[in-house]
C-alpha cells in the first residue's frame, strides 16, 4: 500500500460530510414530504432560502466534483507496469460489490418499515441493470465515477507524455464546455450539432468529468506555487465561486412559489463555471495541508468514507424527520442550525455504522473497506 497523502484524507473526510450538508439542506426546499429534492420545489420563506443557498451552494457544491478531483490525483497516471486490466480488476472489484449490495438495499430495504411498496420495489429492480433506484438518489455519482474508472487507462499515456502547455489547451477547452449548462438552459436546448438523432455536440469529448481527471494530473504535475501562493488563489477563487453559486439560488428561490428544480439550481451542476472555479480553489487550499500525517479519527474516517456515502440516507430521512417534523418552515431548531445539525447526526450515525460493518468479516464486499 502507497503512503497516505494527509490532505486527501482531509478532503474525502470533509467532501463526505459536504455531501450530507447537501441532502441535509434539501429538506428545505423539497416541494413533497420524500425529504429530497424532486423535479418541483418551493421554499417555505426567506430563512429557508438563505441557510439553503448557504450550506447546500456556498458550502457544499464542490463536494462531487473535490471526490472526482481526488480520485484522479491519487490514480493518475497509472503505475509503472499497470495494465488496463490490472487496473480495472483493482478499481471495480472494490467499488462494484458495495454498489451492487447498495442497489439492492435501497430497493428492498426500505418495504421493512413502509417506506415504499412491492409495487415500486418491483419496478425499480427491474431498472436496476440501467439506473439506481428511487430511493437511492445518490447513487447517480457511482455511474460518473465508474465511467473515470473506464476512461484513466486510456488518457494516462497522453498526459504522462503532455507538456503543461497542452494539459492546459485541454483545461481551456473544458472550462470553455462549463458554460453549456447555461447556454442549453437559456439560449438552445440543442447546440453545435445536437439534434433529436445526436446527441453528441462538437465539444462532447471535452467536458464533463474528464477535465476533473485532467485538472488533477495539473495540479499533481504543474503547479509548484509557494504555500501562501496556494493558500491566496485558493481562497479567492472558492470564495468568488461559491458565492456565485449560493447567489443563483438565492436569485432562482421566491418563497411560497412552486418552481422547477433544474431552473432553481440553474446553476448548481458540478460542470459549471462557478462550481469549477470553487472546486479548484479548495483543492488548492486542502494542498497547503504538509504535515506527515493526519490524526487518527481523520485517517479512519477517510477509510470510512465510501461506506458512509453508500449509506447515509438511511439515517439522514429519518433524523431529517424528527428534527424537522412536517414543517420545514418552522422545525424543531432554527433553519441555520437544523441543517448542520441533521448533517452532523447522519455523519456520526454513518461512521458508526460503517466502522463496526467493517469489522465483518468480508466487509470490503459492502462498505468497501
Amino acid at each position: 500500500m502507497g503512503k497516505r497523502i494527509t490532505f486527501i484524507d482531509y478532503i474525502r473526510v470533509v467532501a463526505c460530510f459536504m455531501v450530507m450538508l447537501v441532502h441535509a439542506s434539501e429538506n428545505f426546499y423539497a416541494a413533497d414530504a420524500s425529504g429530497l429534492a424532486g423535479n418541483v420545489s418551493m421554499l417555505a420563506n426567506e430563512s429557508n432560502r438563505f441557510w439553503v443557498a448557504f450550506y447546500d451552494g456556498f458550502v457544499s457544491r464542490t463536494s462531487v466534483p473535490l471526490f472526482m478531483i481526488v480520485s484522479a490525483f491519487l490514480l493518475v497516471p497509472l503505475k509503472p507496469g499497470q495494465t488496463m486490466t490490472g487496473f480495472y480488476k483493482r478499481r471495480f472489484g472494490r467499488i462494484l460489490p458495495p454498489f451492487i449490495t447498495f442497489l439492492l438495499l435501497y430497493t428492498f430495504l426500505p418495504l421493512l418499515w413502509g417506506g415504499m411498496t412491492w409495487q415500486q420495489s418491483v419496478a425499480d429492480f427491474k431498472m436496476l441493470p440501467f439506473n439506481f433506484p428511487s430511493m437511492g438518489g445518490h447513487l447517480w455519482f457511482m455511474y460518473p465515477l465508474i465511467s473515470l474508472y473506464l476512461i484513466i487507462p486510456i488518457v494516462s499515456p497522453w498526459l504522462e507524455k503532455a507538456s503543461a502547455k497542452e494539459e492546459r489547451i485541454f483545461l481551456g477547452l473544458f472550462a470553455f464546455t462549463t458554460l453549456i449548462p447555461w447556454l442549453h438552459r437559456f439560449v438552445s436546448k440543442e447546440l453545435w450539432g445536437e439534434c433529436f438523432w445526436n446527441g453528441f455536440g462538437a465539444f462532447w469529448y471535452c467536458s464533463g468529468y474528464l477535465g476533473y481527471l485532467v485538472l488533477a494530473h495539473y495540479i499533481r504535475c504543474h503547479i509548484h506555487w509557494s504555500t501562501k501562493k496556494k493558500m491566496t488563489v485558493g481562497t479567492v477563487c472558492f470564495l468568488a465561486g461559491a458565492a456565485f453559486t449560493a447567489w443563483s439560488f438565492w436569485w432562482k428561490g421566491v418563497p411560497g412559489q412552486a418552481i422547477e428544480t433544474p431552473l432553481l439550481e440553474w446553476s448548481w451542476e458540478f460542470c459549471t463555471p462557478n462550481v469549477l472555479v470553487a472546486t479548484f480553489g479548495l483543492f488548492l487550499m486542502f494542498s497547503c495541508i504538509e504535515k506527515e500525517t493526519a490524526p487518527k479519527p481523520v485517517t479512519t474516517l477517510s477509510k470510512l468514507s465510501f461506506g458512509m456515502y453508500l449509506m447515509h440516507l438511511f439515517f439522514l430521512a429519518p433524523i431529517a424527520t424528527w428534527i424537522i417534523g412536517g414543517d420545514p418552515a418552522s422545525p424543531s431548531l432554527p433553519v441555520g442550525i437544523a441543517i448542520p445539525v441533521i448533517a452532523l447526526l447522519t455523519f456520526i450515525c454513518s461512521a458508526i455504522t460503517t466502522k463496526l460493518l467493517s469489522l465483518v468479516p468480508g466487509s470490503k464486499y459492502f462498505v468497501g473497506c
